[in-house]
């Protein structure tokens, strides 16, 4: 990737319904009114896939789990009734064998064009998987996603398949005349070893959670260096939310209203549930505010207020639209080169950070007038406008110390 190149920018589509205010995704677990004001049904859902359309955003990540919508169903429903707007389709890799997830992108493909990419997760909560009926334990899951990986990608790419392995055996495997016009790229995520080797061999996309810089740099170098062993180049993309504001005052507000909207139960119950996984990721994602609101702002215009009541990605940008368009540009500058993004409710805020922090982080990489190549190293070494943004943060906002 260059820095000169624009980072691709996706949405999320809230398939577990929609409101003012963060709740779950993906488990099974207890919402708020406010979480869920919009049920996640049809009419809402293309509503906010048609304002990401206009918006301008590449394609919308539907989440897979216990407390949303099958994605496999609801997708093409929303792309019937959409025209550009492509689908990042999550799913969970060994509820459904290889060929026939295979079948069902091409399918896609076939009905819709080059709209679709797949997510493929591999389950991070061992009480959900189990309610799906998988019990492997976690490094087998990681073993088994990467050799499913392998047999989707062969048979998109219309080659015949035989395959045995530890969990996975094809025997003469083959679509039916596939669509072969563009390929369907592999999303991935997970941060333990054993999700890194499988990154490594079969991620197109590589995707992460929103930490802070050092520790999203420290990550992209180390996996960048195990893919090119394997004679790889994968592209990086980073998850996160975002609270945008004409002011940085306005968004910090909003982040206040947000925070002194949650239930002291609910927290509690969702760090309890969140130390029970065995997830890398998640655990990287609690550590960094310990389930404790006193230390929420983890880096410049970085907010862990998320997290304590949503599993998964928790962090979101914070600040004036050009404070948070010059973090973006910071986390490009040191490997990102898409983002999935998100905002509560989806609907409106879809069009906020479209046509208002788009337009900017598209400028700062046209104009080079973001943060040099230097900060990639050190993002504490912004330009003189970026590090006037952190500055105000900073000084509104107490910083935790950066987790490694």
């Amino acid at each position: 990737m260059s820095p000169t190149d624009l980072p691709v920018l996706h949405w999320f589509l809230p398939t577990g319904g929609d409101g003012r205010d963060p709740g779950g995704v993906t488990a099974v677990q207890g919402r708020t009114a406010a979480a869920t004001r919009r049920p996640a049904d049809l009419d809402y859902l293309v509503q906010v896939a048609r304002a990401a359309d206009r918006a301008g955003f590449a394609k919308l990540l539907t989440p897979v789990g216990l407390g949303c919508v099958d994605p496999w169903v609801l997708t093409p429903a929303v792309a019937a009734r959409t025209e550009r707007v492509g689908f990042l389709v999550a799913f969970r890799a060994g509820l459904a064998q290889p060929t026939l997830v295979a079948q069902q992108a091409d399918t896609f493909r076939r009905l819709f064009g080059d709209r679709i990419a797949l997510n493929v997760v591999t389950g991070g909560d061992p009480a959900e998987q189990r309610a799906y009926g998988d019990h492997l334990p976690k490094d087998e899951r990681y073993a088994r996603s990467g050799e499913l990986m392998h047999v989707v990608r062969e048979l998109l790419a219309g080659h015949r398949v035989d395959t045995e392995g530890p969990h996975i055996r094809v025997e003469d495997a083959r679509l039916h005349e596939p669509t072969l016009a563009a390929p369907v790229p592999l999303y991935f995520g997970g941060a333990s070893p054993a999700a890194e080797t499988v990154a490594a061999r079969h991620a197109d996309v590589q995707l992460l959670w929103g930490e802070p810089p050092a520790a999203v740099a420290e990550r992209v170098a180390r996996l960048r260096a195990k893919a090119a062993a394997h004679g790889r180049d994968p592209r990086f993309g980073l998850r996160l939310h975002v609270i945008s504001r004409d002011t940085a005052d306005e968004a910090w507000r909003e982040a206040d209203r947000i925070l002194a909207g949650l239930d002291p139960e609910a927290v509690r119950a969702s760090q309890e549930r969140f130390s029970r996984m065995d997830s890398t990721g998640q655990a990287r994602m609690t550590a960094l505010h310990g389930g404790s609101a006193a230390r929420l702002t983890v880096a410049p215009n970085l907010w862990a207020g998320i997290g304590l009541v949503r599993e998964g990605a928790g962090t979101a940008l914070v600040g004036s639209h050009d404070e948070v368009a010059a973090r973006l540009r910071e986390y490009h500058l040191l490997g990102i080169d898409e983002f999935v993004l998100s905002g509560y409710p989806h609907l409106e805020e879809a069009y906020r950070v479209g046509e208002e922090v788009a337009p900017r982080l598209r400028a700062l990489v046209e104009s080079a007038a973001g943060p040099t190549t230097e900060s990639a190293a050190a993002p504490e070494t912004a330009t003189a406008s970026a590090a006037e943004s952190a500055a105000v943060s900073v000084a509104a906002r107490p910083v935790a110390a950066e987790i490694p």
